[in-house]
């Protein structure tokens, strides 16, 4: 028997066959370990165990058309790992983003994953060896079994054909199987979910190129006659801004600080310290979130999609969204044509716009999409920043050196100014070097217990660049708007964060993972007095317009697909670019519909089954409104009165410390910076961090004799330090 298994192994088709079952049972084990599929039944199951083995003979059979034996049998290796390495770049990818790579993502990785490093790293487990052990296997059996004794006749192509075609015929089995559970499963626009559930990772990665190679047909094919939809969809769903508070920040700074990661549980969310006493995570954002002088928000969502960090800018700044695939910032975002709250704030009160970034420009291609949004000033990593292996980590400068190290910029901007704070200290993977120790957490996942600590760090960190605000003077005439950009802590680690904000993991289902996807939103406006904590419905989607009636900027003739959330024509319908929705009232995931306000399934009444229809409607509306402006580059056939399209040649940020000098020297007597009206006395010195990286910290630090029983790390902190002496 053993005998002529051997045998049947050392032929072409016997080796082929070989390789598909174990493809076939390793991609059906990574179903079941590494995503979350949905699977619902028997016919699901049945469908999902079948579905790898249709593209697995058709890719693995491409090396039965190779004449040369040996030629073939390492053709077969090779495709093998090659579909193995697609595979497990999906499985990693998954387990952060719950979301599969898409051709865009994959050929713009060079840009997007260039910083990584470690992060990628953490991102594996020691399962990640069970989908390889497979590939060990195949090229063992190869050398022990086949290289010497292989079958050294030629494949006669009529097998290899057959070969395709038994794959094609599988393949249509296979479908017509999934059109059964999932009618219309690849004409209309479903969660990625379902066509991996249905269909495989292979065919998804293929249907997602030709989707991606059909929408760059959309900009050659656009044109002005395009708008008309847009247009008339934007005159059915714009939301008058409420005169309480229209204009009530005129002619006021705007500082925009992007909270990394951020998300709305951790707001008065306490836990043990490493003196046993109960503290809050984030004291400094719950004192703002809680201030008369603040409108805060309890119920926002974010609404990135693979772009994560850049839709979330994409929004913010234009309130569109981002793609469904890839990111819109390095797909298309430097090409496209926007009116961005910069250019808008220019045109308007003629307001200077920054952004400060402690990381590299091209990261995203940020250097390239801020022109398009008429940003005057790029400060980052390349030209305006000093890092060392010391202060910063893999994403940029560390928060507390990032804010104070900007004050020499911002102190230099002319007002009113519009400036943007990307912090990157409370990033994936959360780590040691990051953090101040505060909590000593053990939950068995060191992400959870670093998120936080790095989240309590960079709370700090936005406690004293407030504080630098104040004792600067710029405080009082500043607007500043907070935004979580995406969660931290992904789904898949969400039951064992459960305990620690107070949910039972045992209980825990998609409707908790959809309401862990609330972020931070507050606008901070000194002096208001009107502050107050709305549970408005809303999404990052409406944060552009909210924001820019409070400037009394009318937005009717732009194009923004959000509402103000202080209208009362606000619509409070959150829209996910995987196709979920939340309203106060429902919250829709694919077929199953919750009570938003209890988490209970929804009674498929008549009455709930034509209201989610048109909430499913609506939503379905605004991202295809928003997919055919990005796609089309549609803003290019439109321009509101009044307002000039961004020239992007004015920009460069090749260093823009150097341009601001020249700007402001041109200036002369016009120049409104904080410098400037300060006489030439800068406001630097004013800025105190705690960082023990900062030079000034550490040339004050106590001398000690340090020895090997006693490391500096074990130091007692010096009076009002949160941070060991170093």
């Amino acid at each position: 028997m053993k005998q002529k298994l051997t045998e049947q192994l050392q032929t072409r088709f016997g080796f082929f066959l070989f390789a598909v079952v174990l493809f076939w049972l390793k991609t059906y084990f990574a179903y079941h370990t590494a995503f979350s599929l949905g699977v619902d039944g028997w016919f699901q199951q049945l469908i999902l165990f079948i579905n790898p083995i249709a593209t697995t003979l058709l890719i693995l059979g491409i090396s039965l058309f190779v004449k040369n034996p040996k030629k073939g049998y390492r053709s077969l290796i090779a495709l093998y790992m090659l579909n193995s390495i697609l595979l497990f770049s999906n499985i990693v990818y998954y387990r952060e983003f719950t979301d599969f790579l898409t051709i865009k993502t994959i050929f713009g990785s060079a840009n997007a994953t260039k910083n990584l490093g470690s992060g990628v790293i953490a991102m594996m487990q020691p399962i990640d060896l069970f989908y390889w052990i497979d590939a060990f296997v195949l090229v063992y059996v190869y050398k022990k079994f086949v290289s010497k004794n292989r079958d050294e006749r030629i494949f006669k192509k009529r097998w290899a054909f057959a070969t395709v075609a038994a794959s094609i015929a599988l393949f249509a089995a296979n479908l017509g199987l999934a059109e059964i559970s999932r009618p219309q499963l690849l004409t209309r626009t479903f969660d990625r979910n379902y066509i991996v559930k249905y269909l495989g990772i292979n065919v998804f990665t293929l249907y997602d190129g030709i989707k991606t190679a059909q929408a760059n047909q959309v900009r050659a094919s656009a044109d002005s006659s395009d708008m008309a939809t847009v247009l008339d969809y934007l005159g059915e769903h714009y939301a008058e801004p409420n005169e309480t508070y229209f204009g009530q920040a005129e002619g006021k700074n705007v500082v925009y600080i992007h909270l990394e990661s951020m998300q709305q549980f951790l707001i008065d969310l306490s836990l043990t310290d490493e003196t046993g006493m109960t503290a809050e995570v984030t004291p400094f954002l719950n004192s703002l979130y809680h201030s008369s002088d603040s409108y805060s928000y309890s119920n926002i969502f974010h609404q990135t999609g693979q772009g994560k960090t850049s839709d979330a800018e994409l929004m913010l700044d234009n309130s569109l969204f981002g793609l469904p695939q890839g990111s819109a910032f390095t797909q298309i975002g430097a090409d496209n044509t926007f009116q961005s709250a910069p250019a808008i704030l220019s045109e308007t009160f003629g307001y200077t716009s920054a952004v400060f970034h402690g990381n590299v420009g091209s990261f995203w291609d940020r250097d390239n999409v801020y022109k398009s949004f008429d940003y005057d000033y790029f400060f980052d990593a390349d030209s305006s920043y000093t890092l060392t292996d010391e202060n910063s980590v893999e994403y940029g400068l560390k928060d507390k050196l990032f804010f104070q190290e900007s004050a020499q910029y911002l102190e230099q901007l002319p007002q009113p100014f519009y400036a943007k704070f990307i912090t990157v200290s409370n990033h994936f993977p959360f780590p040691e070097d990051e953090m101040n120790n505060t909590f000593a957490l053990d939950t068995g996942d060191e992400t959870i217990d670093g998120y936080f600590n790095t989240v309590h760090y960079a709370d700090e960190a936005l406690a004293e660049f407030f504080q630098y605000m104040k004792d600067a003077g710029l405080y009082d005439n500043t607007i500043f708007v907070l935004y979580g950009d995406h969660f931290g802590i992904s789904s898949s680690r969400n039951e064992t964060l459960a305990p620690l904000i107070g949910a039972n993991a045992d209980l825990w289902g998609a409707y908790d993972d959809t309401m862990m996807q609330r972020v931070p939103f507050i606008i901070h406006n000194p002096g208001s007095g009107t502050g107050q904590i709305s549970n408005v419905y809303g999404g990052q989607i409406d944060i552009l317009p909210t924001v820019m009636h409070l400037l009394g900027v009318d937005t009717s003739a732009y194009v923004q697909l959000g509402q103000d959330l202080m209208s009362a024509q606000h619509e409070g319908i959150v829209t996910f670019r995987n196709g979920s929705i939340v309203t106060s009232e429902y919250t829709i995931l694919g077929n199953t519909v919750y009570h938003t306000q209890t988490g209970t399934l929804a009674y498929q009444t008549e009455e709930v089954i034509q209201k989610v229809a048109e909430i499913r409607a609506q939503a379905e509306l605004q991202l295809a409104i928003s997919d055919q402006i990005i796609n089309g580059d549609l803003l290019r056939f439109y321009t509101p009165d009044g307002f000039v399209p961004v020239d992007k040649s004015l920009h460069s940020y090749v260093d823009s410390p150097a341009e601001l000098e020249e700007d402001i020297a041109e200036l002369g007597d016009l120049n409104t910076s904080l410098y400037y009206t300060n006489n030439g006395v800068s406001s630097v010195p004013l800025y105190q961090t705690d960082a023990p990286e900062f030079p000034a910290n550490q040339a004050a630090a106590p001398e000690a004799t340090v020895t090997e029983e006693q490391p500096v790390a074990e130091e007692a902190p010096a009076e009002g330090q949160t941070e060991p002496v170093e």
